[in-house]
């Protein structure tokens, strides 16, 4: 099984409706699924050094995640302010990343080995590792970047030549419009993969100019935070753990089932979209990201944003 590295992000999530805390945020997030899915996971970023840094950290060492080259500095950590609306996450104001918005890591030479030994690499936009790009291009073999729902074409040119996957969110976007919005990134510099998630719509894949549509796996939402993720660490892991074994057979080997590596990508394309579909939707019975939910107090902040925000 391959070795997966989440890089960037991490955040609580607070449920202001319960009062708890859920560990999140992108990158984490698709280190935790990967390794639910038998990789050899990890994670790099900045934790903040009060309590909700310290939920968040000793949460992700408990599941398992090498955690070794993750940055500690005082301040508050990422903390997004959540409610649920028929099972659906609907996010308020938060602290838009705390300290990892404020001192994201700046990669050392020792940094640059350590990402070298890992299969797939992952960051995101709320990563605010845009500087650091290059460096991870250099290191990795497999660049993967969810951009979310941004847009704005020059984000994407500066950002596109450095990966090999792209994520975007597409909600309730028609099929030409994100098409078009798949071929642009393509257009931008991106290697090899766009993958575009809908929610209960299914997704949409561009791989190597061949494009893909998967229908959901539809289930009563408990909660769909993190089910995006789930999709997109599901598909990689698998995908990129099976591309390994695509070969053509030689000319003396026949013709009966598989012989052709094209015939065998478009399998896996397929199988893996399949399981990512299924597997995302594991997710949405699930409370919080991956659980390890814990009780809080909320404080006159989080109060004055339900007062204002709730829906």
């Amino acid at each position: 099984m391959i070795k997966t590295l989440g890089i960037g992000d991490n955040v609580c999530d607070k449920y202001l409706h319960i009062s708890t805390i859920y560990p999140g945020g992108n990158a984490l997030n698709v280190a935790v699924f990967s390794g639910m899915l038998g990789a050899r996971a990890a994670y790099l970023g900045t934790f903040g050094d009060d309590p909700v840094g310290k939920h968040v950290y000793e949460a992700a060492a408990k599941i398992g995640l090498d955690l070794s080259h993750c940055r500690f500095e005082h301040g508050d950590n990422g903390c997004a302010r959540v409610q649920l609306v028929n099972g659906d996450r609907v996010f308020l104001t938060g602290n838009r990343g705390g300290v990892s918005r404020e001192k994201p890591p700046v990669l050392t030479g020792m940094d640059e080995d350590y990402i070298s030994g890992f299969d797939l690499v992952h960051t995101s936009v709320y990563s605010f590792l845009e500087p650091q790009l290059p460096v991870i291009r250099r290191a990795a073999g497999f660049v993967s970047m969810d951009f979310s729902n941004r847009t704005d074409e020059g984000y994407f040119r500066e950002c596109c030549p450095y990966i090999d996957c792209a994520e975007i969110s597409c909600g309730d976007q028609g099929e030409t419009e994100i098409r078009a919005a798949m071929e642009k990134i393509m257009d931008y510099g991106c290697r090899h993969i766009v993958l575009a998630t809908r929610g209960s719509k299914g997704a949409f894949v561009l791989v190597d100019g061949h494009f893909y549509e998967q229908s959901p796996f539809l289930v009563k939402a408990r909660d769909t935070m993190g089910a995006g993720d789930a999709f997109i660490a599901c598909f990689l892991t698998n995908y990129i753990d099976g591309i390994r074994d695509s070969a053509d057979f030689g000319p003396d080997s026949g013709n009966k089932g598989i012989t052709a590596a094209a015939e065998y990508k478009d399998c896996l394309i397929r199988l893996s979209l399949y399981r990512a579909a299924v597997f995302s939707s594991a997710q949405c019975q699930r409370d919080g990201s991956f659980g390890y939910g814990k009780q809080v107090e909320r404080t006159e902040e989080d109060e004055k944003v339900m007062r204002k925000e709730s829906v």
